[in-house]
C-alpha cells in the first residue's frame, strides 16, 4: 500500500445552487463588509460617534431628510439607464467602454440646442430638437466603433475608451468658445429647460425616475422576448452559430451598438436639460466605468441592476455624511470602505460558482503499481462446461 496525502483545501465547481442561498451569501458579504467598515472608521476617529455612529451617518445620508431621498433615486436611475444602455452591447460581448462619451456627446448637443434655439423657438420644439440630437450623438460616437469592429474586427474596448477623450476635448473647445469668460465653466442655460413633474428636488428627479424607469422595463423586454434580443444573445455565445442560423452578425453589432450609444445619449439629454441646465468635460461622473460593475453585478438582468444601482448610489451618499460627521478632511477613508465592501460583494462570487472543502491534509491509502497489475491479471477462473472432464 501506498500512502498519499490529499490536498488540505479541495476546490470543486459547482453545478448549481438556489436562488435564495446565492443571495443569502452576498447579503452576508456586505454585513462583514460593513461591520469591517465601522469598525475601521471607528479607529480612525476614536473621539467620534463609535461603531453605531457609522451606520447613522450612513443611513442619514441617503435617507437623512425628502431632498435626499429624492436625489438617491434620481442618481439611482440615472445610473441604472447607463448600465442598462451598457448592457445592451455587452449581452453580445462587445465590450462598450465608451459610456462616459457617449453621455457627454449627449450633454453636449442638448446644451447646443438649448444655447441656440431655446427661447427663438416654442419650448416643445425644442424640447424635441434636443432629444434627437442627443440620440443621434451618442448613437454616433458609438457606432464609428461598432463600424470598425463588424467590417475590420478592430478592439472595441479600446477604441470606444479613446472615443471618450475625443468627446471631453469636443465639450471643453464647445465651452471656451460659447462663453466669454475664461473660467472653463458654463452658466446656466435657462431657456429650453426641460419642465419638471413637481416643485423641488421632487419635481426634477421625478422626470428622471420616469424616464430610466421605462427605459429598464422595455430594455428587458427587449432582451428577454424579441427576436432581436435573441440575436443579440446568439452573438454573444458564438458568432459562427449565428451565422449558421443566417444572422446578419455585421448588421446586429452596429444595430446594437447604435442602440446602446443613443440610450447613454439619452442620459446626458436628462443630465443637461432636466438636472443641470449647463456642460462640463465632468457631467459623465464616471458612470460610464461605474456602470459597467452595475451590469457585471447584476449578471446583466436590468432588474438586478436596479437593486446594484441603489446599493452602490447608497454607499456613495451615505459615506459623503460618513466623511463629514466624523470630520475626515480627505475622502481617502472613504473610498478605502467603499472598495472594502465591493471587493466582499464581488469577492462572495467565488464561494457561490465554487465549493470550498477542507480535507485536514488526512492520509489516503492506495494500491502499489505493483499491486494494480496483481489484482488486473488475476482473472476469474471460468465455469466447467458439462460438469466433470471426461478422460480419452
Amino acid at each position: 500500500m501506498k500512502n498519499i496525502k490529499e490536498p488540505f483545501i479541495h476546490i470543486s465547481r459547482r453545478e448549481h445552487m438556489p436562488l435564495w442561498k446565492s443571495m443569502l451569501i452576498r447579503v452576508g458579504a456586505v454585513l462583514v463588509a460593513l461591520i469591517l467598515s465601522a469598525i475601521l472608521i471607528s479607529a480612525a476617529a476614536p473621539d467620534s460617534q463609535g461603531f453605531f455612529g457609522f451606520f447613522g451617518s450612513l443611513f442619514k445620508g441617503a435617507f437623512g431628510t425628502e431632498r435626499r431621498i429624492w436625489q438617491l433615486l434620481q442618481n439611482t436611475f440615472l445610473l441604472l439607464g447607463v448600465a442598462v444602455a451598457l448592457v445592451v452591447a455587452f449581452k453580445m460581448k462587445f465590450w462598450n467602454l465608451g459610456g462616459n462619451g457617449q453621455i457627454l456627446m449627449g450633454c453636449l448637443m442638448t446644451a447646443i440646442c438649448m444655447k441656440y434655439l431655446g427661447g427663438k423657438l416654442p419650448d416643445p420644439v425644442v424640447w424635441l430638437l434636443m432629444l434627437v440630437s442627443s440620440l443621434l450623438a451618442g448613437a454616433l460616437w458609438a457606432g464609428i466603433p461598432a463600424i470598425f469592429k463588424a467590417f475590420f474586427n478592430t478592439n472595441e474596448s479600446l477604441f470606444t475608451l479613446m472615443m471618450n477623450y475625443i468627446a471631453v476635448c469636443l465639450v471643453k473647445f464647445f465651452i471656451s468658445a460659447s462663453t466669454e469668460t475664461q473660467t472653463g465653466t458654463m452658466p446656466p442655460l435657462s431657456d429650453g429647460a426641460l419642465p419638471t413633474l413637481g416643485e423641488g428636488q421632487m419635481g426634477t428627479s421625478l422626470l428622471t425616475i420616469l424616464i430610466f424607469a421605462i427605459v429598464t422595463l422595455v430594455i428587458y423586454a427587449y432582451l428577454r422576448f424579441s427576436k432581436h434580443g435573441y440575436e443579440i444573445a446568439l452573438i454573444g455565445d458564438s458568432k459562427n452559430t449565428a451565422r449558421y442560423a443566417g444572422i446578419n452578425v455585421k448588421k446586429v453589432i452596429i444595430r446594437t451598438l447604435i442602440l446602446s450609444g443613443a440610450l447613454c445619449g439619452l442620459v446626458g439629454f436628462v443630465l443637461t436639460g432636466a438636472i443641470n441646465h449647463n456642460v462640463t468635460s465632468t457631467m459623465d461622473g464616471n458612470m460610464g466605468f461605474t456602470g459597467i460593475m452595475v451590469a457585471w453585478m447584476g449578471k446583466f438582468d436590468p432588474l438586478i441592476m436596479a437593486g446594484v444601482s441603489f446599493f452602490i448610489i447608497f454607499l456613495d451618499r451615505g459615506m459623503s455624511t460618513v466623511c463629514s460627521d466624523f470630520r475626515f478632511t480627505s475622502e481617502a477613508l472613504s473610498d478605502i470602505v467603499v472598495g472594502l465592501i465591493y471587493f466582499f460583494f464581488i469577492g462572495c462570487e467565488f464561494f457561490i460558482r465554487y465549493r470550498v472543502r477542507f480535507a485536514g491534509g488526512k492520509t489516503k491509502h492506495t494500491p502499489s503499481p505493483e499491486q494494480d497489475r496483481e489484482a488486473t491479471s488475476k482473472e476469474p477462473p471460468l465455469p466447467e462446461e458439462g460438469g466433470e472432464k471426461e478422460g480419452n
